[in-house]
């Protein structure tokens, strides 16, 4: 496959620049991806779409203010994007800078904070904060919410409350699971007095989402790594789902990752891992049979893992529609629920 079969024409103006007036004010276009057939709906209709007995699987990641700007100590203007944490005073990140920063050069960061190059890892760089022992603290107090490049404005004070889920927990992600977006509170414990089960797993979203597909042969086309963590919990959720009939619908393709990453031996199993799975169209998935997901970029992994899961040419005709009904695109935009086509 090529990286041109996921391309399409989007208008500049849907691509949302703001969250909805309310987190659950979002449309949903639900995809059957065994008939090919779409409904336009609300967002809160998703409540009427589920069973009792079903399980919904969340991704608890903490978005953290992974975006730092500052200056080289030799001049220059730079931008830093947090990737992972690596461990006391140590991180992965992108360094924007007019030229490559060198191992051993010093970038000073918020007018406040010293920061080494180390060395460079492909496309990041290795870099220590000089006297840090804690890196998420250091980035709350000095880094901004690190909002996507195709919203155009700088981060304020209502994206460090919109762009995180309600129920985020673990921190270290650097962009948010964006179909998590939509839920409230009071939805979700809609959702769980109608018999459905709600369980969680971490996966941290790394920068690395936002990088395009370089390659026209994605036979060649490697992905980022991921950290994930699937407890035991959820691994029993599901599988008391499955015994008696229920569905598994995955929040977010972050959520999909993780399950179908812990279940690549053939069984779904509880732990700790990195994945860097890529899913195509001719995936077979082992877990996941609804996926809940925003619209994606053109050309990107998270496009092709969706027509994956929906059908190519389903999922072609659904954005094309979700275009020409103004749908709203990308992380602050609308919402799709997709029935997996038969694999």
């Amino acid at each position: 496959m090529r990286r041109d079969d996921f391309d399409y024409q989007l208008p500049q103006d849907l691509i949302a620049q703001l969250p909805a007036g309310e987190r659950g004010a979002s449309r949903l276009l639900h995809l059957d991806g065994g008939t090919g057939a779409f409904t336009d709906r609300r967002f809160r209709d998703l409540v009427a779409l589920l069973e009792p007995g079903d399980v919904m699987v969340f991704n608890d990641t903490r978005v953290i203010k992974a975006r730092l700007a500052g200056r080289k100590q030799s001049g220059g203007r730079v931008e830093v994007m947090v990737e992972r944490v690596l461990g006391p005073g140590e991180i992965l990140a992108q360094v924007g800078a007019n030229r490559p920063a060198r191992e051993g050069s010093v970038l000073i960061l918020s007018d406040a904070i010293e920061a080494t190059v180390l060395g460079r890892e492909r496309e990041f760089y290795r870099l220590r904060f000089e006297g840090c022992d804690d890196v998420l603290a250091l980035l709350e107090r000095h880094g901004a919410v690190p909002l996507p490049m195709y919203i155009a404005r700088a981060a304020d004070e209502r994206d460090a409350e919109r762009y995180q889920t309600v129920y985020a927990r673990e921190p270290g992600a650097v962009a948010a699971p964006t179909a998590g977006l939509h839920f409230e509170r009071a939805l979700l414990a809609e959702i769980e007095r109608g018999g459905v089960a709600l369980a969680y797993l971490t996966l941290h979203v790394g920068a690395g989402t936002f990088q395009p597909v370089r390659e026209q042969d994605l036979a060649r086309h490697r992905m980022h790594g991921e950290r994930y963590e699937v407890p035991q919990a959820t691994v029993d959720a599901i599988n008391a789902a499955r015994g008696k009939g229920g569905r598994v619908l995955a929040v977010g393709t972050t959520t999909l990752r993780a399950l179908e990453s812990a279940a690549a031996g053939g069984e779904l199993k509880s732990g700790c891992g990195e994945t860097r799975l890529f899913i195509l169209p001719g995936y077979r998935f082992r877990v996941v049979e609804r996926l809940l997901t925003n619209f994606h970029l053109p050309g990107s992994t998270l496009l092709m893992l969706v027509s994956a899961f929906g059908g190519m040419d389903n999922i072609r005709r659904a954005y094309r529609h979700a275009i020409d009904q103004r749908y709203r695109f990308y992380s602050y935009g609308d919402a799709m629920l997709i029935e997996r086509a038969e694999s």
